[in-house]
């Protein structure tokens, strides 16, 4: 065979090489596609009948800047829908997120912090919501904590089961101090024990004993803790369409899609640690007080600030990480 004659062999065989490689990939790419698709609606199915379904616009503007330096604020708003919260907002966090080392931590503020909410004067934390929806909030926290949040996302605690079941499908080992059963419509026996979705609601939401609001906080935060553990495995990136898709009838929220999935997916990398946690406000800055809005907690502002600014500047004496 002439010089011509193989080089055009050559050519051919690259070709077909070449063909046979873009089939497959293309081929892998609709199957992982397909398997996305599924599982996403697998996961919508899930969220039928959730209270913030289709209400995406419910809440209006929210008028958060742009995150600088990588740093991500999520103001977590959740609820149980019960008729004695009278509307207000059950649990109040922030997230902060580090796009760059993929950590995330967790602010909890007591909803009965007594604060100035702009245009309305003094009240308690959550009767910001009430007031003025997740924007109202966030000019709250602004004004009193100088932390700029830059997202929203409220969150039905009635969906939590079905999230935390795709998250920890064997379940969350907890260590229950004493008999939890007092408006929880179910009993939780004390010791060690592995809690699925509708026991860890429970869990989280029991607040009868005599840390009260306190407790239920250390509880919230020791249960988003474990789930982000357990989140790390090597299952986690299959489970994220059916936990977005899930999600969706249960977190209103002005994320959008991508930018939750890049968080998802940092939040699931091996590297990304435990999650930090910050309750405020923090031991001995405040006191107990009665008010014409009843009973407050009246903060140490500069104390509190100053213990956030530190926590967020990752400085250790203010860290605490919930362990195993």
């Amino acid at each position: 065979m002439n010089q011509l004659g193989r080089h055009e062999n050559n050519t051919s065989k690259r070709k077909r090489k070449t063909g046979r490689t873009i089939g497959i990939v293309t081929t892998l790419l609709l199957l992982v596609g397909f398997y996305w698709f599924y599982q996403f609606n697998e996961g919508l199915s899930l969220s039928e009948g959730g209270s913030l379904k289709d209400k995406n616009d419910e809440f209006g503007i929210f008028d958060g800047p742009e995150p600088q330096f990588g740093e991500i604020n999520i103001l977590l708003l959740g609820s149980d829908a019960r008729e004695e919260e009278n509307g207000r907002s059950d649990t109040l966090m922030v997230a902060h997120y580090n796009q760059d080392t993929k950590k995330m931590k967790i602010v909890s503020i007591m909803r009965d912090t007594y604060v100035k909410i702009p245009e309305y004067g003094m009240h308690k934390l959550n009767t910001a919501f009430t007031l003025g929806g997740p924007e109202l909030v966030r000019q709250t926290i602004k004004e009193n904590f100088d932390l700029d949040v830059h997202y929203y996302a409220m969150v039905d605690f009635n969906g939590f089961p079905k999230i935390a079941d795709i998250i920890a499908p064997d379940g969350i080992e907890v260590d229950i101090p004493y008999t939890m059963s007092h408006g929880i419509n179910m009993t939780l026996d004390p010791g060690v024990q592995t809690l699925h979705g509708e026991q860890l609601l429970g869990y989280v939401r029991f607040r009868h004993d005599s840390k009260n609001d306190f407790g239920r906080v250390e509880r919230q935060q020791e249960v988003i803790s474990k789930l982000k553990d357990e989140a790390v495995s090597v299952h986690s990136l299959l489970k994220l369409p059916k936990l977005l898709g899930a999600a969706d009838g249960y977190v209103d929220t002005n994320l959008e899609k991508m930018k939750m999935l890049s968080i998802g997916k940092g939040l699931i990398d091996k590297s990304s640690g435990k999650v930090e946690t910050l309750r405020l406000p923090v031991d001995s800055s405040y006191s107990n007080r009665r008010t014409n809005v009843g009973e407050v907690l009246d903060i140490d502002f500069e104390k509190n600030i100053n213990a956030l600014n530190n926590f967020l500047n990752d400085s250790a004496d203010m860290v605490k990480t919930v362990e195993d």
